[in-house]
């Protein structure tokens, strides 16, 4: 039986996929959504449990509250610092790592594979890295948060897969042309690149904005602390109670209006970056997961 040019299997599988793809919408909205709604709500209904995804008591004195924390623009000022500084470090590193990687003709080309691929299978551990970086005297700088983690083997793997999906004969037009290796890379192979770094960079974007743990290791300087320490802080260590006596005269304002508040401001820079590179982005995850 077929409906238009759709049998009933495929329409039974469409019907299906709708479905599982609104339940999977709504498990991944809910609860931003519901941390927006707590975080507009008058305290007394959420003490009552009474929030769902629309707020109640509609109020912005907690997000009003929490901007004017001395703290939060230097830690703004810093995770952008880091998240910036970061990927760029970490997609010059990946480029010049999948690159030479996906020549079929490098001596060596499987050795070094196999060393690129150790990482993902066995961690240098948390004792020997904080020694290295407290050798190379990097503590309480912006390179211990971004030198560590600067490279990551899954992404080197990924990117190698789209390298070896442009033509071979791309290059060999370079090179008749007069082009040097770095210029067939740098004019060429990566402006054919562009999904693929688009979208590691953002992974690495993302994994920089959320790490918090790093500062906590390395810095002890409170005027290099991300965002994610003063979020971790309020939300994790209980200490809204401190900020508001430091900080808030208002004892109507309680602890949890300013945690939804924080969340929400910490998590809304990556969630207005996303739209603008989401094209890059779909195409960089499709065509740098398979290999033509």
């Amino acid at each position: 039986m077929t409906f238009g040019r759709m049998t009933l299997g495929g329409l039974a599988f469409r019907i299906f996929n709708t479905i599982a793809l609104g339940i999977v919408v709504v498990i991944t909205l809910y609860p931003f959504l519901y941390v927006v709604a707590a975080s507009l709500s008058d305290q007394l209904y959420i003490q009552q449990g009474r929030i769902g995804i629309i707020p109640m008591g509609i109020q912005w004195e907690a997000y009003r509250r929490v901007l004017e924390f001395p703290m939060l623009g230097r830690s703004y000022i810093n995770t952008v610092t880091y998240t910036v500084l970061g990927t760029a470090i970490s997609l010059v590193l990946t480029i010049c790592a999948a690159y030479p990687l996906s020549r079929r003709d490098l001596p060596g080309r499987k050795l070094m594979t196999t060393i690129v691929l150790l990482p993902m299978l066995f961690g240098g551990g948390l004792i020997p890295t904080f020694l290295v970086v407290n050798a190379l005297e990097m503590r309480n700088t912006i390179w211990a948060i971004v030198i560590p983690t600067a490279i990551t083997s899954f992404y080197v793997f990924i990117q190698r897969t789209f390298f070896e999906q442009i033509p071979t004969e791309v290059e060999d037009a370079a090179k008749i042309d007069g082009c040097s290796m770095v210029q067939t890379l740098t004019k060429i192979i990566l402006p054919l690149s562009v999904p693929s770094l688009v979208t590691i960079g953002l992974f690495y974007a993302v994994n920089q904005w959320n790490s918090f743990f790093p500062a906590m290791i390395y810095l002890n300087d409170e005027n290099l602390f991300p965002v994610q320490i003063l979020l971790r802080s309020i939300v994790i260590q209980n200490q809204t109670d401190q900020v508001m006596v430091d900080v808030f005269d208002d004892k109507n304002l309680i602890s949890e209006s300013i945690k939804y508040s924080t969340l929400v401001v910490a998590t809304l820079p990556i969630l207005l970056v996303y739209p603008f590179i989401q094209k890059y982005f779909v195409q960089g995850s499709m065509m740098g997961s398979i290999k033509g």
